[in-house]
């Protein structure tokens, strides 16, 4: 059987090396948790939408929308938020409630943030809440801040946010904490749960291609 021309053999050769670089670059995305989803407070069907009210106090931080093509780094940042901790009194467990505020701050100066969603999980999993109806854009050194009382226990014990961020690469990477509060016999309680970027690791299950030319 002729062997093919050596140009048709390098173009294969090119597609299958570019193909195998895009496997391993990607990243898996995320999948929705199991549950319902709530965007704001009116409820339609298994979604709701809603205004979100929240961002009132914090217009002066937002700034107008980049070009889409431009957001070249994106990230989601997984935030630990605790509504209720127990502390041990006589032997039995006494719980704890507490308010939590989550801040996202643009740490860049000179570049937009965009804040593509955030999203608020209960213990198990399931999803609360949805913050955002659409994109948003934080201008450098902007804040945002979400509000939770105490006594909205929606998030059980072990609550956690996902926030999903995107800019023009290369920025710097924005700062997202929650910051719980509360106070039970006389005594105020309160500290800080940093979020940390959600990163893939160990080896890619797809086969690794090597070739010579």
């Amino acid at each position: 059987m002729p062997r093919a021309p050596s140009a048709l053999r390098f173009s294969l050769a090119a597609i299958m090396l570019t193909l195998a670089c895009a496997i391993a670059r990607g990243e898996e995305p995320l999948a929705p948790r199991a549950g319902s989803q709530t965007t704001g407070s009116q409820t339609t069907g298994s979604q709701t939408t809603g205004s979100p009210e929240f961002l009132a106090p914090f217009k002066d931080s937002i700034t107008a929308m980049p070009d889409p093509g431009e957001l070249t780094t994106k990230a989601t940042i997984y935030v630990p938020a605790y509504s209720r901790v127990y502390g041990a009194s006589g032997g039995a467990h006494k719980p704890l409630a507490l308010s939590t505020t989550l801040r996202i701050d643009n740490t860049s100066a000179t570049k937009p943030l965009v804040i593509e969603s955030i999203e608020y999980y209960e213990t198990s999993g399931n999803l609360v809440q949805s913050y955002l109806n659409e994109p948003l854009a934080l201008r450098p050194f902007g804040t945002l801040e979400i509000v939770i009382p105490a006594e909205d226990d929606r998030g059980g014990v072990a609550a956690n946010f996902l926030v999903r961020w995107a800019g023009a690469g290369p920025i710097a990477e924005p700062m997202v904490e929650a910051v719980m509060i509360g106070s039970q016999d006389n005594t105020s309680y309160s500290f800080v749960s940093p979020g940390r970027t959600i990163r893939h690791v160990g080896r890619s299950p797809w086969p690794q291609f090597r070739f010579r030319f």
